[in-house]
């Protein structure tokens, strides 16, 4: 099948656009894969601190030409879904052993969890905590004694940071090593109706702790389709993953099985052997364009929109919110999973999953199939799904149709004929919609705003009962110079009963959602951000605005709009406490949102 003509269109826009910088990032990287690691030129002193140790390994790392492998690990024991990691080491270095190579923990990586800090104020931490993650692992890898790297990481700013590194570290080849989700607790609608109810006082603390604690009970990635399994898929369709390794749960023989089938493609790839294939290579155009196209089919986090443009633009390549946009509009909606519909990841992957998505979007043309990955020239590999049989892994042709179509369906009969994601532009900025899980019938949303600068004041209007009225809640000075671009996803209940009760609702703001926030339309992103003096800083209470989704507009219909002076806020409670105080230079310093708000690149 040919490619088609919106994704080649995009391809080359992308392309030309990313011309001159991709040009001198492949330059550096061919100038540091000719450098080569300096194992072989460090002193004798500087090779004694690095294998000091490696007990059985030392021997083969100071005399031999043996793969070394570097680990950068997320792992922590209180995100559940990097839990699995505590164990991965021991694992590697024994398969790296016998695949003839040697492996070391090059170093950790912070790994925040939005669950725990939603709605509080270590969330103005979180979006910082990606660029944190990559200056973690460049620091990791610096020691330059490494011929390839694993990646352990699945959450939700963790594989953006880890990607920012691969790239930055792109004359080595690098491999993503996931956990898997855990598995299914009770259903996620369940869990959000005790969350509304609990919003509007019908529920206790006792039934909200219950429900929560029954959705989130084991160790794994969370089961809805939000941040971090949408990193999973991403890493699935631009082929740094092995095929199906994505959504295999933790503790299980074939999930042990596939890291250690991770570890032996790293050794097999590096520059040592006839095969290398160093990431630099793979993440290019054709790449994210790859992962662009997997987000609006299955209907993934909006968080991405924020982090492929940093994780892009470490490897050279410029992405833009039109690209996103078009790509939207040309790639079906192929999967409902939660929040888009009811089932979860272990759902959706019992049902056909990646492999099946994968398959049929090669089919119709809407991936490049001649993209590199890590273990091949193509993509078909990943239309392979894993087994185990005897003990023995391997891939067999994954699903060609459907096993349950009300989760996920082919490119021709999809649940939607675009993706669902808008760019939004007017006179109140740029920003994006996820449109995925709203209600056609509130596409548009026209009505007076209220105005915030707090998300706690937006719950405190609800309790006093202030919304009684169709409305459009601003929650300004949300963006990253202001407070680092927390998640609102703890607005959600709110809105929802709002929506629920027959009113029109709709949130505006410079800040972010949840990839787990789904049914009340929501302008997110917004840019230039308020505390840049940004066009919501001109807004006032009452004031008539227009989101409209379907022709991508966000207006405010005020004839002395673009007179107004920008009111000003006092921000100086977001530059402290809960380590605040030490992001202050990221605050001064970072990008806008519209280009993945980033301080590092």
């Amino acid at each position: 099948m040919s490619l088609n003509a919106t994704i080649a269109r995009v391809t080359d826009r992308i392309r030309e656009r990313s011309r001159d910088t991709r040009a001198t990032y492949l330059s550096r990287m061919q100038q540091a894969v000719t450098n080569g690691p300096a194992r072989s030129h460090l002193s004798c002193g500087n090779q004694a601190h690095a294998f000091a140790a490696t007990d059985e390994d030392k021997a083969t790392l100071a005399t031999t030409r043996a793969p070394n492998i570097g680990i950068v690990t997320a792992f922590n024991d209180m995100l559940s879904a990097h839990q699995p990691f505590e164990r991965y080491p021991d694992l590697i270095r024994t398969a790296a052993r016998k695949a003839g190579a040697t492996a070391q923990v090059a170093g950790g990586v912070p790994a925040m969890c939005d669950g725990v800090t939603q709605g509080q104020p270590g969330m103005e931490l979180s979006l910082f905590s990606r660029d944190v993650i990559a200056l973690a692992a460049g620091v990791a890898l610096s020691h330059n004694t490494f011929d390839a790297a694993l990646y352990l990481g699945v959450c939700d700013k963790i594989v953006p940071g880890l990607i920012i590194a691969a790239g930055t570290f792109g004359h080595i080849p690098s491999v993503f090593v996931p956990a898997g989700p855990m598995p299914s607790g009770i259903p996620n609608d369940e869990k959000s109706a005790v969350r509304n109810r609990f919003a509007e006082g019908k529920a206790s603390r006792e039934e909200l702790m219950a429900a929560e604690m029954a959705s989130y009970h084991g160790p794994g990635t969370c089961t809805f389709y939000g941040t971090a399994n949408t990193n999973q898929m991403l890493m699935e369709f631009m082929g740094l993953h092995l095929p199906g390794a994505s959504f295999v749960n933790p503790g299980t023989p074939l999930r042990e099985a596939l890291t250690v089938a991770a570890v032996e493609r790293a050794a097999q790839i590096t520059a040592l052997g006839n095969d290398f294939r160093p990431a630099g290579d793979i993440l290019d155009e054709r790449a994210y364009v790859n992962g662009l196209v997997g987000l609006m089919a299955t209907g993934g986090s909006t968080n991405l929109v924020l982090h492929m443009p940093a994780m892009a633009r470490a490897s050279g390549v410029m992405l833009d919110l039109e690209d996103f946009a078009d790509i939207s509009e040309a790639v079906p909606l192929m999967a409902k999973v939660y929040p888009n519909g009811l089932a979860d990841v272990n759902h959706f992957h019992a049902a056909g999953g990646l492999q099946f998505l994968i398959g049929q979007l090669l089919d119709a043309g809407l991936l490049h199939a001649d993209a590199k990955t890590i273990v091949g020239e193509d993509l078909s590999a990943y239309r392979q799904e894993p087994t185990l049989s005897g003990g023995k892994l391997g891939w067999q042709a994954g699903p060609t149709t459907s096993l349950n179509e009300k989760i996920v369906r082919p490119a021709d009969a999809p649940f939607a004929p675009s993706g669902g994601l808008k760019q939004l532009s007017g006179n109140l900025g740029r920003g994006v919609i996820k449109v995925s899980a709203v209600a056609p019938e509130r596409h548009v949303i026209e009505a007076p705003v209220r105005i915030f600068h707090d998300q706690n004041d937006v719950k405190a209007a609800f309790r006093a009962g202030e919304f009684t009225a169709d409305t459009v809640v601003v929650v300004r000075f949300q963006g990253p110079s202001a407070n680092g671009m927390p998640e609102l996803h703890s607005l959600t209940p709110t809105l929802s009963v709002l929506q629920d009760r027959g009113l029109r609702v709709a949130l505006v703001t410079d800040g972010r959602m949840s990839g787990a926030s789904g049914k009340v339309p929501a302008a997110i992103h917004v840019s230039p951000e308020a505390a840049k003096g940004g066009p919501l800083a001109r807004l006032r209470d009452g004031d008539i605005v227009r989101l409209d989704a379907n022709e991508g507009t966000l207006m405010v219909l005020a004839a002395d709009f673009d007179s107004r002076t920008p009111v000003t806020a006092d921000l100086s409670a977001n530059s402290h406490g809960i380590g605040r105080e030490l992001f202050e230079a990221f605050r001064r310093n970072v990008g806008s949102a519209d280009t993945g708000a980033s301080v590092v690149v």
